[in-house]
């Protein structure tokens, strides 16, 4: 049986598609930012402010970035998950394939190729879905997080922001892999890709708006409406 291979741009593989040397230069490239920006964020880790005296040390530095890192290898991991749970619901058949993006060996998820394009769609967006319930989550339970001591749970949150931004330039600009996320969920609601970039755009910037300053009521409630929109989606087959 023909499967659609889904790497870490996780949608399924249109097999007709061949890739292109210049995709694959992209997505490199772009994986590099990803990396040396989440780097940034670790080292940038945020300091109480001075008159606020600490009642204990502050942890080892090399410490928080490690779990910094660890946090945002939870956000992948969580971002993989969510896809399986729904191959699984779907009885999707997936199996884990090793393939190579840019000449960098990767891991992919392939999966039946026959299935609905409402089925496609719920896959190819669950890994959004997973980041934005746990940004909500985040947000919602500890408001204050930039100024907490949380490196693991920053780690996350940056890893769920930046890969959705790194997603919608890509899908912007209708390149990288043709297993991105954003074009199988495009394909399945036969819309322009660009608009799902700004669907998953939309909720990563409020969200980072939303942790350097908490106090926005407005991005609050704007980012829950633009993850709820991109859930109504679904709705737009009907078969």
């Amino acid at each position: 049986m023909t499967t659609a291979v889904r790497s870490r741009w996780a949608c399924p593989a249109r097999p007709q598609v061949p890739r292109s040397s210049e995709c694959n230069t992209s997505a490199t490239r772009l994986s590099r930012v990803l990396t040396a920006t989440l780097m940034i964020f670790a080292l940038a880790h945020p300091v109480r402010a001075q008159d606020t005296p600490s009642p204990e040390p502050q942890p080892h530095r090399t410490a928080d970035v490690v779990k910094f890192l660890a946090g945002a290898a939870l956000g992948l991991a969580a971002h993989e998950s969510g896809h399986l749970v729904l191959d699984f619901a779907f009885d999707a058949k997936p199996r884990i394939k090793r393939v190579e993006l840019g000449g960098i060996p990767f891991f992919a998820i392939t999966h039946r190729s026959d299935l609905s394009p409402r089925r496609e769609y719920a896959i190819s967006s669950a890994g959004f879905w997973v980041q934005e319930s746990w940004n909500e989550i985040l947000l919602t339970r500890r408001p204050l997080l930039r100024h907490s001591h949380a490196p693991l749970a920053q780690g996350a949150m940056a890893f769920n922001i930046l890969t959705s931004i790194g997603y919608a330039a890509v899908a912007f600009a209708k390149t990288g892999p043709v297993e991105r996320d954003t074009r199988g969920i495009a394909d399945a609601v036969r819309v322009d890709e660009r608009v799902i970039a700004a669907i998953v755009l939309a909720p990563a910037l409020l969200d980072g708006y939303r942790y350097f300053r908490p106090d926005a009521a407005w991005a609050r409630w704007a980012s829950r409406a633009a993850k709820v929109g991109s859930g109504v989606l679904v709705l737009k087959r009907n078969d």
